[in-house]
Order: structure tokens, then sequence, then C-alpha cells
């Protein structure tokens, strides 16, 4: 087994190697910038770590990390334009520095690009792989209709919320780590357990995104601060303050999310205020342990070594802690 740092090297010095000048450039220069725009990769990382943890060279798998990192990417292209985004990961959103004409082509040619990439592999393989990756996909694209809807009604429950993040985010961890289990050719059983591992530490991680929008730190978090806040989206902290605070304070939250203030600012520190004061941010954090723990307990159901679990456990520990 590599470290997570050795994972994650191989994987960038595997796509940057795979980055190339083609014509015609308005295509394919948007694909290229937000490949490189850097991220976390932990989709790619997971992929590759599987591989390992389930007995195969992880080299082997690196085909199918770049279509899970070139798909997240896609989808990153079209929500930004969705959400009309103007940052992503620091740095100026693809439809900001070029045109939303050119982010919608862009994006649709990486989706192609990643299905492409499973044709390296062969037979049985390549099935398995295509057959999780377009249910994966269209599950992203659920995941995102939802978020979408919900931004227009009123009735938004906690658990449709925790569905939408499922779909939206969560779903892609886990199909990273259950297409190393299928490359790797292991049991059924183990590749549905590391996913279930997947799909709970994705839950985590998404809930943990939500709460660095709002208070994360805006030198490091690459976002722009309460963006989900002057977008008026119902997040797990705005649905749960709604459920718990006191009645003026539930009015006034409404209220702020009714409208778009000239000044965003105000709206978003007010609003912050109120997920403070309402117990809300304790209750997020303790949904993120919650999911964690799950993750955990998915983890020991595992039937692998205690060396490959505790490297799984340092990753999904990492992750809990990051403000980025």
């Amino acid at each position: 087994m590599q470290t997570i740092e050795a994972y994650r090297s191989s994987f960038i010095t595997y796509l940057e190697n795979q980055l190339a000048t083609k014509e015609p450039k308005n295509l394919y220069d948007p694909i290229n910038y937000i490949l490189g725009l850097g991220g976390k990769r932990l989709r790619p990382v997971l992929t590759l770590m599987s591989a390992e943890i389930f007995g195969t060279d992880y080299k082997k798998a690196l085909d199918a990390a770049l279509a899970i990192e070139v798909f997240h990417n896609f989808s990153l292209i079209h929500d930004d334009i969705m959400d009309d985004a103007p940052l992503r990961r620091g740095n100026e959103t693809v439809h900001e520095k070029w045109d939303i004409n050119t982010g919608i082509l862009s994006g649709d040619a990486m989706l192609i690009g990643a299905y492409q990439l499973f044709e390296n592999y062969e037979g049985d393989t390549f099935r398995q792989l295509a057959q999780l990756f377009s249910k994966t996909a269209l599950e992203v694209c659920e995941g995102q209709q939802y978020d979408i809807d919900f931004e227009t009604r009123d009735d938004v429950t906690i658990p449709e919320y925790l569905k939408m993040i499922e779909y939206k985010t969560a779903v892609l961890v886990a199909a990273a780590l259950k297409m190393g289990g299928i490359i790797a050719n292991a049991s059924l059983e183990l590749q549905n357990s590391i996913y279930d591992f997947g799909r709970n530490l994705g839950i985590a991680f998404q809930l943990q995104d939500d709460y660095l929008d709002a208070f994360g730190d805006p030198k490091t978090f690459g976002k722009q601060i309460g963006g989900d806040i002057i977008e008026n989206k119902k997040t797990f902290l705005y649905l749960t303050a709604l459920e718990i605070a006191a009645a003026e304070q539930q009015k006034e939250l409404q209220d702020l999310f009714s409208f778009q203030p000239k000044n965003p600012s105000d709206k978003i520190e007010l609003t912050k205020s109120i997920f403070v004061e309402s117990g809300a941010v304790t209750a997020i954090q303790q949904e993120i342990e919650r999911y964690t723990k799950n993750a955990f307990a998915d983890l020991n159901q595992l039937s692998i070594s205690e060396e490959k679990k505790n490297l799984l456990k340092e990753f999904g520990e990492n992750l809990m802690r990051r403000k980025v």
C-alpha cells in the first residue's frame, strides 16, 4: 500500500500527462483549465486506494480514477453555470472566464471523455464499470434536479435534503471506491461494503461542505463564502434552524431568504448568527459526526487487514478535519 499523498501524487502526474493542447482550442482549453485548478482529488485517490486494498496494482485503476475526476469536474462546470457562481477553487469559473455556451459544450465533451476512458478496460470489467458509471451519473443528475426544485419549494424536509446530497455528492464517492473493487475483481459483497462506506463518508463530506460554505475561511475555502445563503439554498443549516429556532428567528430567516439584497454581506452575517444562536451549527456538527461514524462502522465490516482499514480511516478523518 502507498500513502494517501503518494496516490494523489501519482494521479496528478497521470492527469497532467493526459492534458494536451487540442483543436478547437475553445473546446479543450476550458477542460484543461478546470482539470488544472487543483482540488482535493479525493475521488480518484479513493479509486486507486480501493484497487490496492483488494489486491491489485493501483496503476490498473488510473483510467477509472481519471474518468471519475473528469466527470466530477464536468458536473462542477454545469453546477457553476446553474448557480451563476463566480469562483471555483479560488479562480474564475469556466463560464465567467469564457462564456456560458463554452461551459456547456466543454462540459459535454468531458462527460463523453469520461466514458471513453472505460474503453481501456476489457470484457466484464468494462461492462461493470460502465454500468456503475451510468447509474451514478444519472443519480448525480437527479440530485442536481432535487437541488434546483428545492429552490422554489417551501416544504423541503431534512430527510429530502439528505437524499439530495446523497445523490448529488455521496454516490460518486461511493462509486469511486467500488470501481477499485471492480478492477481488482473483488467479491460483490466487498464491493458493496466499500460502496456503503463511501456513501456515508460522502454524506458527511457534503454536510461539512455546507458548514464551510457559511463558516469557512475565505482564504482557504476556494469558493465564495455564504454562496448558499446568497442563492437562498435550503441547506441542512437552514432547514434545521427553521425547525428549532425561536419563532421570531424563524420569521427573520424566512424573510432573509425571500429576496436578494443589494449588500449580500449583511444577509450572510444575519443568517449565520441565526444558525449559531438557534443551535443549527451544533446540529450539523453532530450529523457530520454521525455519518462519519456510520462510515467507519461499514469499514469495520470489510474483510481486509487492519492496516488497510486504518488507511481508509485516516483518509476519512483527514476529510472531516479539512478547512477547505
